[in-house]
């Protein structure tokens, strides 16, 4: 097992690499659920606004 882990002496440059990248995906991962979480936010008070001014959804949507 130990020499799985070492991997001929590459084994630090090998998990550091798999560390990152996990880290960066974990990352994304947090970043893209608060956006949907603050455009969901925007978007109910948008339609919040549309109802208390009485103004009809747009065509487009």
């Amino acid at each position: 097992m130990i020499e799985f882990l070492a991997m001929g002496g590459h084994g630090p440059y090998v998990w550091g690499s798999y560390g990152v990248a996990l880290v960066v995906l974990v990352a994304e991962l947090v970043l893209l659920s608060r956006r949907r979480t603050a455009m969901n936010r925007r978007l109910a008070r948008l339609a919040r606004l549309n109802r208390e001014n009485g103004a009809e959804p747009s065509p487009d949507s």
